[in-house]
């Protein structure tokens, strides 16, 4: 194989990171936006020792399961990597990659539950964050180009909502009708680095806010005028302050333009305050689906006593806390620690004791004071839980875990080290909150043989 060599290649499997593969004289070929059953000419622009990457020349003959993309981004954006097959072949692909990780990975066999999948693949996210930029024609926003910093100019994208693209465009013509400068990332200048953007799903509230390098509210009192009498549903206006040359999009300081300094919505029948730096899932609908499966593997009867580890603002711990005896949250970061707390007391929730700490110390010192919990939840980061926080879950002796993870391929590692400690893995199920991405969630029960 040498590179820029054209060849023939059947598509014959899909990789988690969104890659077809085909092989060519035994050798395996990389290629993305393709799909299984695709018959393709395929341009080779990398050769390694044991495989090649490469890309598509022209589609001789299409899988069935390709469609026409219906976004004009696609595939230069980097935000999704399916909108070229139908929204059922990625769920299968989703279902199949949650289903290698823990056959392959894992070596685990178990019941596996058919994903649930989403009804509305498209328009689902509540957030949106819009980089700013410089051009020849005045300031932009948009989307990042794939594995680029480049911003390619545009306001609509089929995960928003549609009244997203219309405020950033407000809000882009305001700064260049009133000379407000964007953030150049090589020369380090301008004001505006980042439009971010939430809402509510059930209360449709709206939160604006303005990532700038310095304090500066008298240049943006007459927009958030034009915002606000514009849309009713706005009901908080912050500027973030970041003057770090960084790629973290939020600063540590926040004020508030207009409003409050976040907005409410409600998640699993809870109300819920959401404030610019607070973890909220992006699929609010999906997110409920998920927590609901959750629930229904923990089985819980009103006595047990709950640990929720990783919990973040407690969205999780709090829409099961009505099932429970009590509730004991751990979470790292000081902000959600005191949203889980404030979410508690939103619902008159008296059950519930959040601890700031890191979820394996946590962990061990719960174990060392004898704490017993009957069932643990983990709903640990991409990387997954650490040793200290498994063998101290492990020594805890909880009846039931119940897993949620972003990533099934540490779910499936951290699993296993649970099935070598006295445990089984009964039932797992994939669970889709971002379509078109190649994300996938997955809910695991977990129980004491």
């Amino acid at each position: 194989m040498k590179k820029n060599e054209i060849v023939n290649l059947e598509i014959t499997d899909i990789t988690s990171d969104g890659n077809g593969i085909g092989k060519y004289d035994g050798m395996a070929v990389f290629v993305p936006e393709t799909a299984v059953g695709d018959l393709l000419e395929v341009k080779i622009v990398k050769v390694l020792k044991n495989y090649c990457f490469g890309i598509v020349h022209k589609v001789i003959t299409p899988s069935a399961d390709r469609i026409e993309s219906d976004c004009p981004h696609f595939p230069k954006c980097g935000g999704c990597s399916f909108r070229h097959i139908s929204y059922e072949s990625e769920a299968k692909l989703k279902e199949k990659f949650v289903y290698d990780a823990f056959t392959r990975i894992g070596k685990i066999q178990t019941d596996f539950m058919p994903i649930l999948s989403c009804e509305n693949p498209d328009r689902y996210r509540n957030k949106a964050q819009y980089p700013v930029g410089i051009s020849d024609n005045g300031n932009i926003c948009g989307f990042y180009a794939k594995r680029s910093h480049r911003i390619m100019s545009g306001y609509d994208c089929k995960l928003l909502p549609e009244i997203f693209s219309d405020i950033a465009k407000l809000i882009i013509n305001y700064t260049n009708h009133n000379d407000i400068p964007a953030y150049d990332e090589q020369t380090k200048k301008g004001l505006l680095r980042h439009i971010f953007i939430r809402q509510g799903y059930h209360s449709e509230e709206l939160m604006i806010c303005f990532v700038v390098t310095k304090r500066s509210e008298t240049q943006f009192r007459q927009l958030c005028n034009d915002l606000t009498e514009k849309y009713s549903n706005i009901k908080s206006i912050v500027m973030n302050i970041n003057p770090d040359n960084t790629n973290v999009i939020l600063g540590k300081k926040t004020v508030v333009l207009y409003g409050a300094n976040c907005i409410s919505d409600i998640m699993c029948g809870n109300t819920v305050d959401i404030a610019p730096q607070a973890f909220y899932q992006v699929n609010t609908y999906q997110a409920e689906k998920l927590y609901q499966q959750a629930a229904e593997f923990a089985q819980l009867s009103g006595n047990e006593l709950l640990l929720d580890l990783y919990c973040g603002a407690g969205t999780i711990g709090l829409s099961m806390a009505d099932k429970v005896n009590k509730l004991i949250g751990v979470e790292i970061i000081p902000q959600a620690v005191e949203n889980a707390q404030k979410n508690a007391a939103l619902n008159k929730i008296e059950n519930a004791e959040f601890i700031c700490a890191d979820a394996g110390k946590a962990a061990q010192e719960l174990a060392k004071n004898n704490t017993k919990p009957d069932v643990i939840v983990l709903d640990p980061p991409r990387k997954g839980c650490d040793t200290n926080t498994l063998d101290a879950v492990v020594s805890m002796n909880p009846k039931k875990i119940v897993m949620i993870s972003c990533n099934p391929a540490t779910a499936a590692r951290d699993c296993k080290i649970l099935t070598e400690n006295g445990y089984i893995v009964e039932k797992v199920r994939a669970v889709d909150l971002f379509p078109r991405t190649t994300h996938v969630e997955c809910v695991v029960l977990i129980s004491c043989m």
